[in-house]
């Protein structure tokens, strides 16, 4: 375990202030690239480094912010992009004490990604991985990912870390008055997606003062899932007399919400915009005495899109919409491998308005890269729903990760299917939830194949480092009969998986058969059965069931 890791669980620990408002202070300009005053000014970087150290900070930040190689290049510094953040790590490290963390910033590249801008997720995982390297190699104890507006290029430079460092990683994004980013995130659905792609300590910097990121902190704490991070500004920005932007908190006043930080869950507190050495050394008085807030993790498996979240511990099942399939025989499949999406925009949106919690794509017989970007694209524009998706060949799933923002619920063939390890290690990469098929290969279908299959099923995703909690058992096909030998096997299943390997199970509405007359009407009583049985996801055409029935 990493030492900032190891410090987390007893120590509320303190980050420093801003780096902008003391270059200003001490006469430099910032207009122009701050990263190049690691190698013009150093003298004076290393003096601020150490002025945070005197005031109390646990960590202090390189000056690294804007120093990747899109950014970089704005100012003709490109060449220069090992030299500027190996120098910055060095300035940190001469100022620090023996327990001081040097904490590496990675900023946003100032580019949107696709489809809102023209970058794309892999080329922003390479400017981060390029970044997230240098600082590594250079002695950075762990990396924060800061003022963050987009999730997905959060998410893009999180894994570019993860994959190519073996530091602990901070991850904040940047809220506005409503809680959420420019880009629509909320902060549950933030720590549900990154808490996944594997952010060690999640949380918030810049954009707002100390009362908002109070509750913004304090909502994160409830699903309390990670350690929290906090870096909030002097207050809201205003503009004085000479028309220039100022934080106008006074340090006594920011300092005064160090305890409420804390109560809120937050186990790293510092400054942004406006904040300076007083600010930290009365936080410092404020915070010295305080512990962690003690919780217990809430382990519970999660899905969300850009804008939301969906708990399957809820009061009723959640319910995956499965038209758009590229394997039927339907004119919105001809569409799909002829690369249009003018039904798919509708079906999207007809699932959406039907009552579906999440939209399923089942795209295994597409071959085109583009063609899956293209449709995974299209219908996030049409719905703000999280996604669950089935592709079989991995490389096409690894462009479909890609291009989904939040976690999606992957969609397994077969956990014996040819490259399903590869499967299964880029839904672990990129954070997302699998839903395992329960094959029985041998009728009768019996509590004891299924129950036997599933545990090894577990035990086999398990070794591959898939956590418990991104898990969802689909159970297998079955007949329902007068006598009710199948399906009550699968009903008592549900229960059993349940109770004894506390695992969520979903069920497909396609797999059940019967020759019962009124089919329809059997089949949504043992929908409701299955439900009452604690079925978690239902599977199935929302535009054609009656989805308030089986509630």
């Amino acid at each position: 375990m990493s030492q900032l890791l190891s410090r987390l669980q007893e120590e509320i620990l303190l980050l420093d202030g801003a780096m902008g408002t003391e270059l200003q202070n001490k006469g430099l300009e910032v207009g122009n690239c701050p990263e190049k005053l690691n190698l013009t000014h150093p003298k004076i970087l290393k003096e601020i480094h150490n002025s945070y150290v005197k005031a109390g900070s646990d960590i202090i930040q390189t000056n690294t912010f804007g120093a990747n190689s899109i950014k970089l290049d704005k100012y003709g510094l490109s060449e220069e992009i090992e030299k500027i953040n190996t120098t910055a790590v060095k300035l940190a490290q001469e100022a620090a004490n023996q327990n001081t963390l040097i904490s590496a910033s990675i900023g946003p590249t100032g580019k949107l990604l696709e489809p809102m801008g023209i970058l794309s997720f892999q080329e922003a995982y390479e400017v981060f991985a390029q970044q997230a390297e240098i600082l590594a190699a250079a002695g950075a104890d762990l990396i924060n990912i800061e003022t963050m507006i987009d999730l997905q290029e959060a998410k893009a430079a999180l894994i570019a870390v993860k994959e190519n460092t073996s530091l602990p990683v901070i991850c904040n994004l940047t809220y506005e008055t409503g809680q959420r980013t420019v880009t629509g995130t909320d902060p549950m659905t933030a720590i549900t997606v990154l808490k996944a792609a594997g952010a060690d300590i999640i949380g918030a910097n810049c954009g707002l003062g100390p009362a908002e990121l109070t509750k913004i902190i304090n909502t994160m704490g409830q699903q309390k899932s990670s350690y929290l991070a906090v870096q909030p500004n002097a207050g809201l920005p205003v503009l004085d007399e000479h028309n220039q932007t100022i934080f106008p908190m006074e340090a006594e006043e920011m300092a005064s919400y160090g305890a409420d930080f804390v109560a809120a869950g937050a186990n790293i507190i510092g400054g942004c915009c406006g904040s300076s050495p007083d600010y930290i050394r009365l936080l410092r008085a404020e915070i010295k005495d305080l512990k962690p807030k003690s919780e217990a993790e809430q382990i519970k498996v999660r899905v969300a899109s850009r804008t939301q979240q969906l708990s399957l511990n809820q009061t009723k099942p959640l319910f995956v919409g499965d038209k758009i399939d590229s394997t039927e025989q339907t004119d919105l499949a001809t569409e799909l491998k002829n690369n249009k999406t003018n039904l798919l925009s509708q079906v999207t949106t007809n699932q959406d308005q039907a009552g579906a919690d999440i939209i399923s794509c089942n795209l295994s017989d597409l071959t085109k890269p583009q063609q899956v970007k293209k449709i995974v694209n299209t219908v996030q524009m049409r719905t703000r729903l999280p996604l669950a998706l089935k592709l079989k060949k991995p490389e096409l799933l690894e462009v479909a990760l890609q291009s989904i923002v939040g976690k999606p619920l992957i969609q397994l063939v077969d956990i014996n299917q040819p490259k399903a390890e590869e499967i299964l290690t880029l839904t672990n990469k990129y954070g997302a939830t699998i839903l395992i098929p329960t094959l029985i290969d041998k009728q009768p279908i019996t509590i004891e194949k299924i129950l036997t299959t599933v545990q090894n099923n577990f035990e086999r995703l398990i070794d591959l480092g898939i956590q418990k909690n991104n898990i969802i058992i689909e159970l297998p096909a079955t007949e329902i009969t007068a006598q009710q030998s199948s399906g009550q096997q699968i009903l008592t299943a549900i229960k059993s998986i349940k109770k004894d390997l506390n695992l969520s199970t979903a069920l497909r509405k396609k797999e059940l058969v019967t020759n019962l007359p009124h089919s329809e009407k059997v089949k949504t009583t043992y929908l409701t059965m299955a439900i009452q049985a604690g079925l978690d996801i239902l599977i199935l055409d929302p535009t054609q069931q009656r989805l308030k029935k089986l509630c």
